[in-house]
């Protein structure tokens, strides 16, 4: 099955790019390849699926910047190249930019980490309190009223947390370590893309 191990494989591709980053010397900036990146974030698109139509407009949304930051690795070798560029180019914050659409999938890994740090620390079956939080945390501050209305709607036909772990090929304990392995690695990684844009001056939050 091609999704067989969704959260194995995300979390094994974040530890690859927690690696490049935690072996970079003090004090300087690591040259995330793209193509790696672009790749890992590809990885997540499926639990976005499988969430439902709450995090439709999420989907569609993740899915289309990564294919743009996908695209452009065939040309661009590392993420401060890209982001540079566009610095050059005087287009950053203009809609499909590269470095506009990576701070979205910036967010939607965020959202993800979030969403399982909820997940391990909640107890029951329901995903409605943590799915909420993640939204409510990471989403909600750049969506308008209409979005998260319809977020909101759509919290009640999310899956049970069953419901998620079988359509992930996971039981509770597995889907633990490997959603636990994610928070760990990915961690470093939006810590890292927020330092792109703040040492440049760029700011995250729009």
């Amino acid at each position: 099955m091609e999704e067989e191990k969704t959260l194995k494989k995300m979390a094994e591709a974040f530890k690859e790019l927690a690696n490049t980053i935690n072996q970079c010397p003090d004090g300087e900036e690591a040259r995330l390849e793209l193509g790696p990146f672009s790749r890992a974030c590809s990885l997540v698109s499926p639990l976005f699926r499988c969430l439902g139509i709450a995090f439709k407009f999420a989907e569609l949304d993740y899915v289309a910047k990564v294919n743009d930051l996908v695209e452009a690795s065939t040309s661009i070798s590392v993420l401060p190249v890209m982001v540079d560029g566009d610095i050059e180019a005087d287009c950053v914050r203009r809609g499909g930019s590269h470095t506009r659409n990576l701070l979205r999938v910036k967010r939607g890994i965020d959202m993800v980490k979030v969403l399982f740090e909820h997940i391990i620390s909640s107890e029951g079956n329901s995903l409605k309190d943590p799915a909420s939080k993640a939204y409510a945390q990471v989403f909600a501050p750049y969506h308008g009223w209409a979005i998260r209305k319809a977020v909101a709607a759509g919290m009640y036909a999310l899956p049970t947390k069953a419901q998620l772990l079988n359509k992930l090929n996971e039981d509770e304990t597995s889907a633990r370590i490997q959603m636990q392995n994610y928070i760990t690695s990915a961690t470093p990684v939006v810590k890292y893309i927020d330092q792109l844009f703040i040492s440049r001056e760029l700011g995250i939050d729009w």
